[in-house]
């Protein structure tokens, strides 16, 4: 019997650095996530203070940057850890997604070096945990209409405004919030405990439970001019971090359906029906079958990606091909494993129906299924139909 992404030999076309990599992140996801996600999931927490610094100690929190105490690893080994990450819960790639590709990028691709040197070293490192606060209640796909409002006083700026489904907020030490200006966008630094911050959680939620999501309320915020992200003046500020982000997700979401097809592969060896295994079902088989050829086409277009990026051509478009094509198969792959486990399927002794429940989030963050068909349609006719 062999492994999944065996069919394509996947292991083959990774670098002997890239395979420690990906195997030091599983062990650690075995250790310290898998015997904890089910009680986390159920209870809708997570111990967000104590695994930043087992991510930091791990040194996934910012790996791909370079210095300030970041690993500088590659896009393929960052999207690797992605991969055994969310192979245990979409929420802990959240985590680790949140805090590298969006709140530690910003900084590090549009602050200044005091700012640099200020925040990165203790977010890589787990001890400041990170928000990037960009939706909004009414502008989620359409950033551009944000309403959150930053105006000029003296050697301050005052922020009103709020936003909605902020990953670590109510957890944040660092919250990196986009804001209108009279010049355009802008991008602030707010700290916690800074007065007119607040960031009350959202709870009840039916997709990533084992993740601390909230909101940002704006009240008359006082920033100084010290913590506004000195070198971007319109949404391609934020719109970078997106893609950054978009990125991680393009591997996460196939250690979802990965996982949900070794777990469905192991239950129907064991599930005994009609005096045989369900594995020896011509049926059962063609469905992992099917399954199994997704995930693997997936993966390595991952890959290529990965090699993509890591030469520095990575364009957006092709961010958005891994992205919806990674979300779509991952979700399609996680439901019909929890079919092929029955009634076993809707508990949490099994992770199909969590991955699924986790993927629909997955599938609407960072750019919706939608927006990533407009961005490659954009690409292959040079018109725009956002609007």
């Amino acid at each position: 019997m062999i492994h999944p992404l065996e069919l394509t030999n996947f292991d083959s076309l990774l670098s002997d650095d890239e395979q420690l990599l990906k195997n030091t992140v599983r062990d650690f996801a075995d250790r310290e996530l898998r015997p904890n996600i089910q009680d986390w999931f159920e209870q809708g927490t997570l111990p967000a203070k104590e695994l930043g610094l087992k991510f930091g100690e791990l040194g996934a929190l910012g790996m791909h940057l370079e210095g300030y105490e970041c690993p500088g690893m590659s896009a393929v080994e960052y999207g690797l850890a992605c991969m055994e990450i969310e192979a245990v819960d979409s929420g802990l790639r959240s985590f680790v997604s949140v805090q590298g590709s969006l709140a530690m990028y910003a900084i590090y691709r549009w602050g200044s070096e005091e700012q640099k040197q200020k925040y990165l070293p203790g977010m890589a490192k787990g001890e400041l945990i990170g928000c990037f606060g960009l939706t909004e209640p009414d502008a989620g796909s359409d950033p551009a209409s944000m309403k959150t409002r930053a105006t000029r006083d003296g050697d301050e700026w005052v922020l009103n405004g709020a936003k909605m489904w902020i990953t670590n907020s109510p957890v944040a030490d660092v919250a990196v919030v986009w804001a209108r200006t009279d010049e355009g966008f802008a991008g602030f630094i707010v700290e916690k405990g800074t007065p007119g911050f607040t960031a009350p959680e959202i709870h009840r939620k039916l997709s990533l439970r084992a993740s601390i999501t909230g909101e940002i309320v704006l009240d008359n915020c006082r920033v100084p001019e010290e913590n506004r992200l000195p070198e971007v003046h319109s949404l391609r500020g934020p719109l970078t971090c997106l893609n950054e982000a978009r990125y991680g997700i393009i591997w996460g979401a196939i250690g979802s359906a990965r996982d949900a097809l070794e777990t469905t592969i192991d239950y129907v060896h064991e599930r005994q029906v009609f005096g045989k295994s369900l594995s020896a079902f011509q049926l059962t088989q063609a469905k992992l079958a099917d399954m199994a050829v997704e995930l693997n086409k997936s993966t390595l277009l991952a890959l290529q990606i990965g090699r993509i990026k890591d030469s520095g051509k990575a364009a957006p478009h092709q961010i958005s091909t891994g992205k919806l094509n990674s979300t779509r198969a991952a979700l399609d792959i996680v439901r019909q494993c929890r079919t092929m486990l029955g009634a076993s399927g809707v508990t949490l002794e099994y992770s199909p129906l969590r991955h699924a429940n986790n993927l629909e989030s997955v599938l609407t963050y960072e750019g919706t299924a939608e927006m990533h068909q407009l961005i490659i349609g954009k690409a292959l006719t040079d018109e725009e139909a956002f609007r």
